[in-house]
């Protein structure tokens, strides 16, 4: 299935969707760092970006005329920091807010669905209004606003008309606030995605159900299981995730930073010559509220900052209470990027690159359920115009 890729990044939702089933035709970003990444994997003959067109620069001033009709999937994650808890919460005030740029690109190419994700900040009661009218312009994205038009003054329109309108192009919008964390991903990263079917798509949606939980995760830890399966000494066997009391425990556990980073040996100041990226990166420290990731819990959401993170969410915490800062692999494993996929740029960039990104493992759970959802409904599809012409040449045979 085609698919086209809006502020793509270092590549996390390409992986993904490539990962379901799509195929990147092309992808449109405007950092460099990031667009050097996937041509470089590409050039590379990197198997999940084979083939794909970058474009860098503004997806306003990208020609969607040339791509040839019948894309299945838009997906992208316009900029956050309108939205994001550590700016300034501008939203439609911030030149940044990339969501009505967005809408046009689906007005134009017309996909069968998409998948659009930005952070948990856009879900605050600070944006009701504006979240809601996310999910109108997308749902009616032919509803265009007119020159001047303030967005509340667009989002009273889009009300007033959405039930009533009757336009060709109408997406079914489902928005869901979710933790990667749930599906396997080891870290606690909360995302909203909007995921959106064209109206003569068939398909009866819903987001795909949690397969992991905290609940899970602490009944391992307190079974000793966890603790001997990474063969964890006794006295730092330390307990710090909380689990409410209904957390499902039949599912998975969450899968902690320890979890992700198996397998990869110590970094050094020196990197390693079989895996890229790894290479440890002097100078971090701890002070109160700047304690980085604890090793044996999922990890805190990775920031696009680096050393000024107000977390230390791009710090490793070890059991000793010793911290060091992620490699860019180690970061790379937190989101489940391949380890054959390689970050371009300098430590802070590559580290810029995957704070950013969805983890791609769920986007790849998400464009999954999206993919069958699409292959049911063209399949629906093929059966009733088969059914239908068999009718006429029936119908035609007795008349």
């Amino acid at each position: 299935m085609r698919s086209v890729e809006l502020f793509a990044g270092g590549g996390g939702l390409t992986l993904g969707t490539h990962l379901a089933g799509f195929t990147t035709e092309v992808v449109a970003e405007w950092d460099r760092w990031s667009c050097d990444t996937v041509r470089e994997n590409r050039d590379r003959g990197y198997s999940l970006v084979q083939g794909v067109d970058v474009h860098e620069g503004d997806v306003r001033d990208v020609d969607w005329s040339v791509i040839p009709e019948g894309v299945d999937l838009v997906s992208g994650g316009p900029p956050c920091q309108p939205f994001s808890a550590g700016g300034k919460g501008n939203a439609a005030d911030d030149n940044r807010d990339m969501f009505p740029a967005t809408a046009e690109v689906i007005r134009q190419l017309k996909p069968r669905a998409f998948i659009i994700e930005n952070v948990r900040g856009l879900a605050r009661a600070a944006f009701s209004d504006y979240y809601t009218y996310i999910q109108l312009r997308l749902g009616h994205p032919e509803i265009t606003a007119n020159d001047g038009e303030s967005w509340g003054d667009h989002y009273a329109r889009l009300q007033s008309e959405h039930t009533s309108v009757r336009s060709d192009l109408q997406y079914k919008v489902i928005p869901k606030l979710v933790n990667a964390a749930d599906y396997g991903v080891p870290q606690q990263r909360w995302r909203v995605f909007f995921i959106g079917f064209r109206s003569d798509v068939d398909a009866e949606w819903s987001f795909p159900t949690p397969t992991h939980s905290a609940g899970a995760l602490r009944d391992t830890q307190a079974n000793g299981e966890y603790w001997e399966r990474h063969k964890v000494a006794q006295k730092y066997r330390d307990f710090r995730v909380r689990a409410s009391a209904d957390s499902d425990v039949s599912l998975k556990p969450w899968r902690t930073v320890r979890d992700g980073l198996r397998g990869l040996p110590n970094p050094t100041v020196y990197g390693s010559t079989k895996y890229l990226n790894h290479v440890l990166q002097p100078g971090a420290r701890s002070y109160p509220g700047h304690t980085g990731s604890y090793i044996d819990a999922p990890a805190k959401a990775l920031k696009a900052g680096v050393h000024g993170v107000p977390g230390g969410e791009n710090m490793l915490r070890d059991v000793d209470g010793t911290v060091r800062y992620f490699t860019v692999r180690e970061a790379a494993r937190l989101q489940t990027f391949p380890d054959a996929y390689q970050l371009h740029g300098p430590w802070g960039e590559a580290m810029r690159q995957l704070g950013n990104a969805v983890p791609v493992m769920l986007a790849e759970t998400v464009a999954l359920s999206v993919r069958e959802h699409l292959d049911v409904a063209a399949f629906n599809a093929c059966k009733a115009q088969a059914t239908a012409r068999r009718r006429v040449k029936r119908d035609s045979a007795t008349a």
